[in-house]
């Protein structure tokens, strides 16, 4: 069968071994050709599905047609479409791998630590940027206060790129870490759960009497202890046996915070109950991928309902991931969502008040 087709004198050459071996050769050159033709489609496929399913633009939702307008004037990166990595696109891997990927910018902090009205001891992270050009004036220089989310501090990487974004900008930042979790001693038996706002107010207030002619914002990401403070209130043992967030809020966050049930914890920490009283302008960037804030958790009716309030929600992004290009360990989407919307704060913030 494989003589099909040729001439009597093709016929007789095939009986040298060289040519049977040539023949051969020219069969694997086939197999070759049609592997090659079936990887450069995949390939392709691969692009098609890619570009129009997973690259997109992200949805920009606000109540104010003038903030809207505000955010595309003076924060392009929400019209433009958002590129997740493409080898790790969905959210769960892009969570995973953020913290591990991305690199550290080294940041020379200056620790202070202020008392709380009840005793406790908050630690800030100061930043000061003191070679900022644009703002050679400390007393005047813009500061950004940045919140770590759940058990972080001012050593996580997204801290650090956002303080480095912040620097090129020439402001200043002050990290607030939570009590119990950046090192150092707790004074009393308390640290922090997502409902409660007073140390917040407290380094809110201090930096604001410190810096009282300098603009000020904050900037949160998302949302440890010394065990020998809450033995005499908390049972530790069932406390530490927890295996999912919500045993831990049960056993230790709503009874340490003096909530009946773990229900109504979680009720007032929610922000849909908070939502319509932003009285300034806030921007928040969320993917709906996130597998700690699913898009159905996303509070979208009630934020169109508040001119103050703007939400970039992305298709892909994971949680606290945003992660973009071949090898993401510099700059992510969110570093870039957060340095054109300080700037645009800092810089246009006449605009943005008289919305």
């Amino acid at each position: 069968m494989l003589l099909l087709g040729l001439s009597p004198a093709w016929s007789l050459s095939l009986e040298s071994p060289a040519a049977r071996e040539a023949l051969l050769l020219g069969s694997g050159a086939g197999c070759c050709g049609w592997s090659l033709a079936l990887c450069c489609a995949a390939a392709a496929y691969a692009a098609y599905y890619y570009l129009r399913t997973i690259a997109k633009k992200p949805q920009l939702v606000t109540g104010s047609e003038s903030f809207c307008r505000f955010l595309q004037d003076h924060c392009p990166v929400v019209t433009e479409t958002y590129y997740p990595t493409v080898w790790c696109w969905e959210g769960r891997v892009q969570t995973l791998i953020r913290p591990f990927i991305t690199d550290r910018p080294y940041v020379q902090y200056r620790n202070e630590l202020i008392t709380a009205a009840d005793g406790g001891q908050i630690s800030l992270d100061w930043f000061d940027n003191h070679d900022s050009v644009p703002y050679p004036d400390s007393n005047s220089r813009p500061t950004i206060l940045l919140l770590p989310g759940l058990t972080g501090t001012s050593k996580e990487s997204y801290i650090l790129h956002m303080i480095q974004q912040s620097k090129t900008l020439g402001y200043r930042c002050v990290v607030l870490n939570y009590r119990g979790i950046a090192g150092e001693n707790l004074l009393t038996p308390r640290t922090y759960c997502a409902a409660n706002t007073e140390d917040l107010e407290t380094a809110v207030n201090y930096v604001h009497n410190l810096y009282s002619s300098a603009a000020l914002m904050a900037s949160g990401v998302s949302m440890g202890g010394h065990r020998r403070m809450f033995d005499k209130l908390f049972d530790m043992n069932l406390v530490m046996k927890a295996k999912t967030i919500r045993e831990f809020d049960k056993q230790f966050t709503s009874v340490m915070f003096g909530y009946p049930t773990l229900e109504d914890y979680y009720a007032d920490a929610s922000p849909y109950r908070r939502l319509k009283r932003i009285g300034i302008p806030v921007l928040c960037l969320n993917s709906l991928d996130d597998v700690f804030s699913p898009d159905h958790a996303i509070p979208v009716a009630i934020a169109k309902q508040n001119p103050n309030v703007a939400l970039i929600l992305t298709s892909y992004g994971g949680h606290i991931g945003f992660l973009e290009g071949l090898w993401p360990r510099k700059c992510t989407y969110m570093d870039r969502v957060f340095k054109q919307f300080v700037q645009a704060v800092f810089e246009h913030g006449s605009k943005i008040f008289n919305l």
